[in-house]
């Protein structure tokens, strides 16, 4: 419970109250962390007296060479769920120190019971996560995972969508309190499983036997990423997959990777239900899309104003028109750039289907 690297914290934050030499001891009397070096790993008898005993030991100027390894001082049992799991000690004159006694003493037992709980929470997160990916692969749940869902009290009969969340990619990953305060803002239905995936994703199994609605979802959604926003900074999107029946899970997740892929462009929230033409090309590998944009629109990647005025004109809906307002050109100034993408690519964006090899040209690009 008591580990050396928790006694080293508490010895460091309590510094900070006093400047007096303090201590850190296990239940066996032995010295984990103290201010003097010298100390650490030495026999303390009054704080295993005060271990044994249960209560604060006052020790005189007089009764130090009555007990070894000690000095004046105060000692104090440090307990953790009613029981004794370690003691601190103050150095110094034992009536300038023992009024800061009871303070140090809570402060350190807050510092314990957050560690542990902390603890906890990592255990329980890592826990969950290796369950959940288990779960999403398992073809049919084996003895050992409908073991962990009982203990996870995680029912595994109910029809669910999956959720993917993604954080926009951040210099240094989140710490454990934004991570408990993210993933417990988000529970809302007891039977809903929230999980966090690494360090950038939220893996979300939205309990959806009732028939909930997208635009439910949708709601949900908006409202917790504009929470994560306002709260902590943090810009994500989601990919929502369909709702499936149990053995069907790992579909449901596969679709909600495919909507994420497009979430990811618009920064936002998307259904895989939304998809069309991302249903095939979400299939396709970067090495094909990549040699399809060799074999296509490649000649325009160093000229920026052709491939500007392409994009605009799929903005545009085709409307030349439109194109030219938006790019603040002469119409035959459009015609001519059109042309000169013709020659280049040997597409003619007149063409209903050279337009159309164009356009994948270009989303593939922009992923």
């Amino acid at each position: 419970m008591l580990q050396p690297e928790l006694a080293e914290k508490i010895v460091r934050e309590v510094q900070k109250l006093i400047t007096e030499e303090i201590i850190v001891v296990n239940t066996q009397g032995i010295i984990m962390a103290s201010t003097n070096r010298s100390r650490i790993g030495t026999f303390h008898e009054g704080a295993l007296i005060t271990s044994q005993q249960k209560k604060k030991l006052i020790i005189t100027e007089n009764e130090t060479s009555q007990l070894k390894g000690v000095k004046s001082g105060i000692n104090l049992p440090i307990f953790f769920q009613q029981e004794v799991i370690g003691v601190i000690g103050i150095t110094g004159d034992p009536e300038t120190v023992t009024p800061f006694g009871e303070i140090i003493r809570k402060m350190t037992e807050l510092l314990i019971s957050e560690n542990y709980y902390g603890e906890q929470f990592d255990y329980h997160s890592r826990a969950m996560e290796t369950f959940v990916l288990e779960w999403l692969q398992a073809k049919e749940p084996s003895p050992n995972i409908l073991q962990r869902a009982r203990v996870l009290t995680i029912n595994l009969e109910l029809r669910r969508a999956v959720i993917i969340i993604e954080f926009q990619q951040r210099e240094h990953p989140l710490s454990r309190d934004v991570w408990s305060s993210i993933l417990n803002s988000f529970t809302q239905n007891k039977n809903d499983v929230v999980t966090r995936s690494g360090n950038e994703r939220i893996i979300v199994l939205l309990d959806c036997s009732d028939s909930v609605q997208p635009v439910s979802i949708k709601n949900r959604l908006e409202h917790f990423l504009q929470f994560i926003k306002n709260s902590f900074g943090i810009t994500a999107y989601a990919g929502v997959g369909q709702c499936s029946v149990p053995s069907n899970l790992s579909q449901s997740y596969g679709q909600a990777e495919r909507a994420l892929k497009l979430a990811r462009r618009i920064r936002g929230i998307i259904f895989d239900e939304e998809l069309i033409l991302e249903m095939v090309t979400g299939e396709i590998t970067s090495e094909i899309k990549a040699e399809y944009i060799h074999r296509t629109i490649e000649p325009l990647l160093t000229e920026k104003d052709l491939l500007e005025t392409l994009v605009e004109l799929f903005k545009q809906n085709h409307s030349l028109k439109n194109t030219a307002q938006s790019l603040h050109i002469h119409i035959n100034t459009l015609h001519y750039r059109l042309k000169k993408i013709e020659e280049l690519t040997h597409l003619n964006p007149n063409s209903i289907q050279d337009l159309f090899c164009l356009y994948l040209g270009v989303q593939f690009l922009d992923e």
